[in-house]
């Protein structure tokens, strides 16, 4: 029997490592399929508890979501888009740009194009997928030549684009927000479909405002419409301290979002789920405008707004367990508040038990928070977003 070479033993050893995790992550531990299914119908039953029309906030990528593929072996990077896919029939898209990025000629670092570049990529990956996209909306726009420019270049392609203006106090001054000089001033956005799905090139760029201004803008034309938030992590009905939910808050450590118990959902229903300080922060806002614009609010908590299905399409836990272990091994295993040089709760302070109101007043920021009322308005199940 001929023994291998020298070389060939040096070979085998230098590519045994890449054999080995090529071998891990053939280990699935997501069901996708599951995924597309269930993720489908929740939205419309989302919709169906709105009425007329759903305005949703879609979080992270639509597609080339290798982050989340990498953590949860099994996910497709384009799932999120493949759903979509599904109910393409009652779906339109509009895409939102701030006009302060399109200023300053933002870059998405992972593919080095400016953030105006990229929203002409992502109309052209929708159409390619025969998903119909309906405008751009100009955010945060106060007269900047730049955006008109880039509005007048949109329009010469034959794209429709709305402004959207900064109002001043937002998102703190209810009163103004909520009046024909807050969100009465913005364009309105005519659209035709069930389902508006509101996308951008990254984070800031005012998703959020452009679904309530739409909202707002519906209630006044008659139209009863509904406004929901897609995000796929933190994925909300896993621990705060699972390597999922920890990987992201470690790939996200630029934006300085922390992974938190959601205070308003323990209170509302005595369970804990996983979201995080801007959502927290912003929903007592989101309820005030909720009770102005229709009388009552529909959710008791951020958690409420989320349509998320991810939790309970994991098919081995221990897969992507490691999986997101692997993703950002040196930031796993250092506390929350070193990692951003801030005073928040690290990993193990989350085990701590709520007070005897179910409160966990280290986390909940001090913002108050109107009551809510309860006019026999459709809210969402709590244990199914």
């Amino acid at each position: 029997m001929a023994h291998p070479s020298c070389g060939e033993t040096k070979k085998a050893l230098i590519l045994y490592p890449v054999f080995k995790t090529f071998l891990t992550f053939m280990k699935y531990g997501f069901d996708n399929e599951k995924y597309l299914k269930i993720q489908s119908e929740h939205i419309k039953e989302r919709i169906a508890a709105f009425g007329d029309k759903l305005y949703m906030e879609f979080g992270g990528k639509l597609f080339d979501d290798f982050h989340a593929s990498r953590c949860l072996p099994g996910f497709q990077p384009d799932s999120k888009l493949q759903m979509l896919m599904q109910l393409k029939d009652d779906v339109e898209i509009i895409i939102v740009i701030s006009a302060v990025d399109i200023q300053k000629n933002k870059v998405r670092q992972d593919l080095g194009i400016t953030y105006d570049m990229d929203v002409l990529r992502l109309r052209d990956e929708f159409l390619a997928r025969d998903l119909s996209v309906n405008s751009v909306v100009i955010t945060h726009y106060n007269g900047q030549a730049s955006a008109e420019a880039y509005r007048k270049r949109l329009e010469n392609m034959g794209i429709t684009v709305y402004y959207h203006h900064t109002i001043e106090g937002y998102p703190n001054n209810v009163a103004l927000i909520d009046s024909d000089e807050g969100f009465g001033k913005n364009d309105y956005v005519v659209t035709s479909k069930k389902l508006v799905v509101v996308t951008a090139p990254g984070p800031g760029s005012g998703k959020m405002a452009v679904c309530l201004s739409q909202l707002y803008q519906e209630n006044k034309r008659g139209v009863k419409a509904g406004y929901a938030k897609f995000e796929t992590f933190p994925v909300w009905n896993m621990p705060l301290n699972h390597p999922v939910n920890i990987a992201y808050e470690a790939a996200t450590a630029d934006l300085e979002d922390v992974n938190m118990i959601d205070p308003f959902h323990m209170e509302a229903y005595g369970t804990m789920a996983v979201n995080y300080n801007r959502d927290v922060e912003i929903f007592p806002v989101m309820n005030a405008l909720f009770d102005d614009i229709y009388g009552d609010t529909p959710y008791k908590s951020p958690t409420d707004m989320g349509v998320n299905m991810i939790g309970y399409c994991i098919s081995d836990d221990e897969v992507c367990a490691q999986a997101s272990l692997g993703d950002h091994p040196p930031l796993l295993h250092v506390p929350v508040q070193l990692r951003r040089g801030q005073g928040h709760r690290g990993r193990g302070e989350q085990d701590r038990p709520p007070d005897e109101e179910g409160q966990d007043h280290h986390r909940r920021p001090q913002v108050h928070r109107r009551r809510q009322g309860a006019h026999g308005q459709v809210r969402p199940r709590s244990r199914s977003h």
